[in-house]
């Protein structure tokens, strides 16, 4: 009986609770509702029409890449390789089963701290040097198509951070803002942690600074694309915009991938040794191949240097190494008591290497205009390093022209692009006859070049190739400047932009007037000068 008052309060209590619980869930439902109506007009951001004027705020992940690997590791595999070689490499390989069963976000965490822990803030390059062409070739077409419609674009992430999105973000989608995750950093290196996810006030106080310069009112301009309406991006996005748009994991997987030629600005430069998307698989199908690779690279190299001619070709060819050769028929004999010029785009260090084996040139000599000592010590042939001063230089290869056959690279750099920089004009003023060389490569898995890393390695990673191809064409032999021929306007620019223009359509390569000081700048922030 005592304890009768207590039964009594106690289901007064249950049901006072069971009514104002099914009220509060009939409540939040409508004003989930409520928002869904406001916020989205169509679910689709495929149909986003009439954003031309309004400023689009969208995430980058959800709303613009087609995921290549879970969790992008991938992106954070490209870090952990160009910063620190194959122990971070395989650091982050080993954790791969324990990020994806922690999940998303402390599977973050781990390939955050891994990837980044100890690399140097100020020598960061990565983000704008290697990970803009694997981002590119992730990008959705329709994502991109919807997000090219606003009149500024804002980017953020609440996955990636900062410094991986942002010049890919600024360089080849023109997003005019761009709001990541910051990364801690002690004493000018990271330390491998995050800060907090974008807050609503990071994305407002761009808003209304676009705002303030072009006084227009907020609630008349802001369009959010983000993916699911469950998701944090979501509730972050309805705080700030009046119309929003979601992208479903069923909707990207039907994306197609963004065509090269509808890119917003070519992709010429990039760098990095990594020719391969590094997805689990790859990334384990590269490392378990590096030891092979190095035997491979020591044979590939003995015969080339120890084997004659006849011998070097089959085992070269047994190993995987493939060269295609195309001689014209000539319809002009060169002048026999000088040297020959023969004139190539640059496409590795072993440029000069492979035309004087497939042309049977006789005492070839590689004129550079920069390369490392080391290079130079174990090139098989000889080697001359220009001075970059132009009369100089022009005296040092007419003399040696006159014993020699002179093997030049008018671009002077590398370009792994189909694009061709622009040509030095001083071949033009030494040589009567100029023989034109299109060469062009293709590797699976490393890239034989580097603009910041150790150039004395370019020729070890590409023939750490289980299989790398050149192709050698030599066309038609052109005049040069002082040749006797009828149009006597002709200058050493005509004559360059000739050569470069015929071994671009030899190529089916596009001509750019871009130099070799453009690509260091861009790629490793210096000029490229050897010194």
């Amino acid at each position: 009986m005592k304890s009768t008052p207590f039964f009594v309060v106690k289901a007064l209590f249950l049901l006072f609770h069971r009514i104002f619980s099914k009220k509060f869930r009939r409540t939040a439902t409508a004003t989930a509702a409520g928002v869904h109506q406001k916020y989205q007009k169509d679910p689709s951001p495929a149909k986003l029409s009439g954003g031309e004027g309004k400023v689009l705020i969208f995430n980058v992940e959800e709303a613009l890449l087609k995921p290549s690997s879970p969790f992008f590791f991938s992106y954070f595999m490209l870090v952990a390789f160009e910063a620190s070689g194959v122990i971070r490499a395989t650091a982050l390989l080993m954790s791969y089963p324990l990020i994806r069963l922690v999940g998303q976000e402390m599977g973050l965490k781990i390939m955050v701290m891994i990837s980044f822990f100890g690399v140097k803030k100020d020598n960061f390059r990565i983000g704008s040097s290697v990970l803009g062409k694997f981002l590119m070739n992730d990008v959705g077409l329709e994502g991109f198509e919807a997000v090219k419609k606003g009149r500024k674009r804002i980017g953020f992430s609440n996955f990636f951070p900062q410094v991986m999105i942002e010049s890919f973000l600024r360089d080849y989608l023109e997003v005019e803002e761009v709001v990541g995750r910051e990364l801690k950093a002690f004493c000018g290196y990271f330390v491998g942690l995050m800060e907090p996810k974008v807050k609503a006030s990071s994305l407002s106080h761009l808003i209304h600074q676009e705002q303030q310069q072009e006084q227009q009112e907020q609630n008349c301009n802001l369009i959010g694309i983000c993916g699911s309406q469950m998701g944090y991006d979501f509730h972050l996005l309805s705080s700030i915009c009046n119309e929003i748009y979601t992208v479903s994991e069923a909707d990207k997987k039907k994306w197609k991938t963004l065509p090269k030629d509808k890119f917003l600005k070519p992709l010429i430069f990039h760098d990095g040794r990594l020719a391969l998307n590094p997805t689990p698989l790859d990334t384990l199908a590269v490392l378990t191949w590096l030891p092979f690779a190095l035997i491979l690279v020591f044979i590939r190299i003995f015969a080339y240097i120890c084997l004659p001619y006849n011998l070097c070709v089959p085992i070269s060819a047994f190993s995987g190494m493939h060269l295609t050769v195309s001689i014209p028929v000539e319809k002009t004999k060169t002048n026999n008591n000088r040297g020959c010029l023969y004139v190539c785009n640059h496409r590795t260090l072993l440029d000069p290497l492979y035309i004087s084996a497939a042309l049977r040139i006789k005492n070839p000599l590689a004129v550079t205009y920069s390369l490392s000592p080391v290079s130079e010590f174990f090139s098989p042939i000889r080697t001359v390093r220009l001075t970059r001063n132009r009369d100089r230089d022009a005296t040092l290869m007419k003399r040696l022209l006159s014993n020699d056959n002179l093997i030049i690279c008018p671009e002077g750099t590398t370009c792994r692009e189909a694009y061709l920089l622009r040509f030095s004009p001083l071949f033009a003023e030494i040589s009567e006859k100029i023989v034109p060389i299109a060469n062009d490569t293709h590797v699976t898995m490393f890239y034989g070049t580097s603009a910041s890393g150790f150039k004395c390695l370019d020729p070890f990673f590409f023939l750490m190739n289980p299989s790398p191809s050149y192709s050698i064409k030599k066309l038609d032999t052109v005049d040069g400047l002082f040749a006797s021929h009828d149009d006597t306007n002709s200058t050493k620019f005509d004559v360059a932009n000739w050569v470069q223009s015929e071994i671009g359509k030899a190529l089916k390569f596009e001509c750019t007037k871009l130099t070799r000081r453009d690509k260091y700048l861009i790629l490793a922030g210096n000029e490229g000068i050897v010194h």
